[in-house]
């Protein structure tokens, strides 16, 4: 499930992200007859989080996030105008729980791998994030504070603003991916109702029974899920390795996954690195 940002009226969904004009909100000096609206934009919007984080977007509505406040779908209208805007919002407003900006005093790198880290377990936090399309930005506050954050610890490298804008599409579509493969694989247990060690149990089983010579077959594959004669490596590389919180009740899939996000992002860097040297 992709979902697009930005489908609802454009000029009401940014006066909402920038706080131009909130219809549930009262302006300096205004009154209003009877009592005050017991809902506003940030409770809907929190709300609405809440139902992402436990049921996943799919279960996303306009009725259910009405039922969660003791009000009917038709009386979030007023505070927002659809669902369209309710997930610009959503989106802008967790993305406040990621830092502003970073230390640079041990180096670029270093401030990379803290941002690597807490953006994948900000993802893992909030997996329905993953399903809201990058390909058209909410054009919102927090959105361009995270953005200005890791532009910021790229600007100490000296490349240039085309060379930078490369390098946060990869830091993103890297981190972005790890995590979807995390997500996905705490979905499929449920979804299935088979546990992994019993998926991967039962197909090696039979990949031994049906495709005999496998190794000879494919002596790449072979070579690259083996571990014979490898050098010893950190365990950490670049400090990433372990910073999932996964070990404790995922051991096998904290392992596999704070293994080969290391690995990666350290091979990322030393790319970002070899720019830097060569500009």
């Amino acid at each position: 499930m992709v979902v697009f940002a930005g489908q609802g009226d454009a000029r009401r969904s940014m006066a909402l992200l920038w706080r131009g004009g909130d219809p549930g909100e009262e302006r300096p000096g205004e009154t209003r007859p009877g009592p005050k609206p017991g809902l506003s934009v940030d409770v809907i919007v929190e709300t609405a989080i809440e139902v992402a984080d436990r049921e996943g977007m799919a279960a996303l509505s306009m009725r259910k996030v009405g039922e969660r406040l003791g009000r009917s779908g038709m009386a979030l209208y007023t505070y927002v105008p659809s669902k369209g805007e309710l997930i610009d919002l959503m989106y802008d407003r967790v993305l406040a729980e990621l830092p502003a900006a970073y230390d640079v005093s041990a180096g670029w790198r270093a401030a990379v791998t803290s941002w690597a880290a807490h953006t994948l377990e900000f993802y893992l936090r909030h997996p329905w994030v993953l399903q809201v399309s990058q390909a058209r930005p909410v054009l919102g506050p927090n959105e361009f504070a995270v953005l200005e954050g890791v532009v910021g610890i790229l600007r100490g490298t000296g490349l240039g603003p085309r060379r930078v804008r490369g390098v946060v599409a990869l830091l993103f579509d890297f981190v972005r991916g790890a995590a979807k493969s995390v997500s996905e694989s705490r979905q499929a247990p449920s979804a299935t109702g088979v546990s992994d060690e019993e998926w991967w149990q039962v197909r090696s089983h039979l990949l031994e029974e049906v495709a005999p010579g496998f190794a000879a077959r494919y002596p790449m594959v072979s070579w690259v899920e083996s571990q014979d004669g490898e050098p010893e490596e950190p365990d950490e590389p670049d400090g990433s390795a372990g910073l999932l919180g996964l070990d404790a009740c995922e051991p096998y899939l904290g392992q596999r996954v704070g293994e080969t996000f290391a690995i990666g992002l350290s091979v990322l860097l030393d790319g970002i690195e070899a720019a830097v040297k060569a500009s």
